[in-house]
């Protein structure tokens, strides 16, 4: 079975390589610097080094496999966060239309389903609409709010302090990234779907950033306040760090276009993970910001 998993070394893509590895699996990973994956995970898979926006390098590395696993690796901060995601997309695309590669487990977005406007997502909606016109097996996982997103402002947590532009009241999915991983490694490993299948990963339970405040305050034996800021204000904040506009825009866009938002998929047996974010918070954060 040949599987490439891209972004090995991330939340989620490390998670996927460890479970392929205990079912047996040697994955071919793609990645900058091996060196990060450590020892017994190098000595366990396929190694192949290059940049994912190295387009020569995407087309080679996948060429011939049975399934990838594609997290797009743009970041936020690109001066055009949207035309970089498809750019780098575009190799993987161009090979599930030849045939070169079997199919594709993408790791997209709550939001992918507007299409337009959401920001940085639109790239991910873009990549579902490529992939889907390929007629490659592709599955679309639409997935949460990321719990490690609050690792982006420990400076702020270790204050007391979470900062958000989101609606403080409007609940909406959070999920671990491990069980992101948990879902991205057993559709890997089943041959049971084909066609076009859009799944989302909801986490446990809908919460809103209040909510998530007084979490945190419990999982870290102290007070954190809620901080709601304007998107004009994030505006302000990204363009003083020197940010590009369009950057700029991309961020501030997924925020804005998520206000509301209703998942196309509803929470079920199948979009519903386990792990809490007071668990998540008692292992991951309390360790790091102590008391």
């Amino acid at each position: 079975m040949s599987i490439v998993v891209t972004t090995p070394t991330g939340h989620v893509g490390s998670r996927v390589v460890r479970l392929l590895l205990q079912a047996g699996v040697r994955p071919r990973v793609l990645v900058r610097d091996p060196a990060r994956l450590g020892e017994a995970t190098r000595e366990r898979v396929d190694v192949h080094q290059g940049d994912l926006t190295d387009a020569g390098f995407v087309r080679d590395a996948v060429s011939g496999a049975r399934s990838v696993f594609w997290v797009d690796p743009t970041p936020h901060s690109a001066a055009d966060p949207v035309g970089t995601s498809l750019r780098t997309a575009a190799p993987l695309v161009e090979a599930a239309g030849k045939g070169d590669v079997g199919r594709v487990v993408l790791l997209s977005s709550i939001g992918a389903e507007k299409r337009h406007g959401v920001g940085h997502i639109d790239a991910l909606a873009g990549i579902e609409e490529q992939l889907d016109a390929t007629g490659v097996d592709v599955l679309h996982l639409r997935c949460a709010y990321f719990f490690t997103n609050l690792l982006l402002d420990l400076e702020g947590l270790s204050k007391g302090v979470l900062t958000t532009a989101f609606d403080p009241g409007f609940p909406m999915p959070w999920v671990d990234p491990r069980d992101i991983g948990d879902v991205v490694a057993a559709r890997l490993l089943s041959e049971a779907w084909r066609g076009r299948v859009v799944q989302a990963v909801h986490g446990p339970e809908d919460l809103t950033f209040d909510q998530v405040a007084r979490i945190l305050s419990e999982a870290l034996g102290r007070p954190v306040r809620l901080n709601p800021v304007s998107e004009d204000a994030v505006r302000d904040a990204l363009r003083a760090a020197g940010m590009p506009p369009s950057a700029v825009e991309g961020i501030v866009g997924m925020t804005a276009g998520s206000r509301g938002l209703v998942p196309e998929q509803p929470r079920d047996l199948l979009t519903t993970t386990p792990t809490s974010l007071s668990g998540w918070a008692h292992a991951r954060l309390r360790p790091l910001l102590g008391r």
